[in-house]
């Protein structure tokens, strides 16, 4: 009996460390998501406390490559949903590819005020370095690209042009001084750290839309806890914080 006892308990404690294992996930997520998921985060870990997961954040595109080579990550937060979708091509995600919010573009400066800035006043002298992101893998770099072209300024600024790998990064080298003024997300300009100096938000007519998307991946698929995740970020709560960093919701 005292045998049957041991192995039953040992069973149980098999299926427990099973189904702690099964909690633990991994997230992918654009830079521009920094503030607002980490806030969301927040909420959802106070009703939540059993599931484990780490957030890892960078360039949509080199995420995307890292995925493609088999990187561990159970869901992916992509500041364009065409790398969802690319992704799902590759029959690497275990979801269709699903559009989570709209994000926007601003001149943002720290030295400068930027909120009386145009795009215009970028090829001024007064303007010495100019962060963007990197256009190749990123793409509020390639948004930034796009309305600066539309403006007709971007071929004034190449020698100008300072490149962070990410939008993230890039609005730290405006925060330290490596670049006078930076075309960020303005859900980064909304942080309160940032939100102490102006910004100029940039007309969405002059680029192409920054829809972004996220999937589950084919690894994320089977782990109750991801999909939690994934529809908590359709709740009430995790659309307010998001509204609250300038995101547009889809409708």
């Amino acid at each position: 009996m005292r045998h049957l006892r041991t192995l039953l308990a040992a069973v149980l404690l098999s299926v427990l460390a099973m189904s702690a294992q099964a909690e633990k996930f991994a997230i992918a997520a654009a830079s521009d998501l920094r503030f607002a998921l980490n806030d969301i985060i927040a909420l959802y870990r106070a009703q939540h406390p059993e599931h484990e997961f780490e957030v890892i954040y960078g360039s949509s595109g080199k995420m995307t490559t890292q995925i493609l080579n088999g990187a561990p990550y159970d869901l992916f937060f992509s500041a364009d949903i065409a790398f969802p979708e690319r992704l799902k091509t590759a029959g690497l995600a275990a979801t269709d590819p699903a559009v989570y919010a709209i994000g926007r573009i601003v001149i943002w400066s720290n030295t400068i005020d930027a909120a009386g800035l145009t795009l215009h006043d970028l090829a001024s002298d007064r303007v010495r370095r100019i962060a963007i992101a990197q256009p190749a893998h990123a793409p509020y770099g390639l948004r930034a690209q796009e309305a600066m072209q539309a403006a007709g300024v971007w071929d004034k600024v190449q020698d100008k042009l300072v490149f962070g790998e990410n939008i993230a990064q890039t609005a730290q080298m405006v925060e330290s001084g490596a670049a006078d003024v930076g075309i960020i997300a303005l859900s980064l300009a909304k942080f309160p750290a940032l939100a102490r100096h102006g910004h100029h938000l940039i007309d969405d007519a002059l680029h192409d839309p920054l829809t972004q998307g996220y999937i589950v991946t084919k690894r994320g698929g089977d782990k109750p806890a991801v999909m939690n995740f994934a529809r908590f970020m359709e709740t009430e709560a995790a659309h307010a914080v998001m509204e609250r960093y300038g995101f547009v919701l889809p409708r």
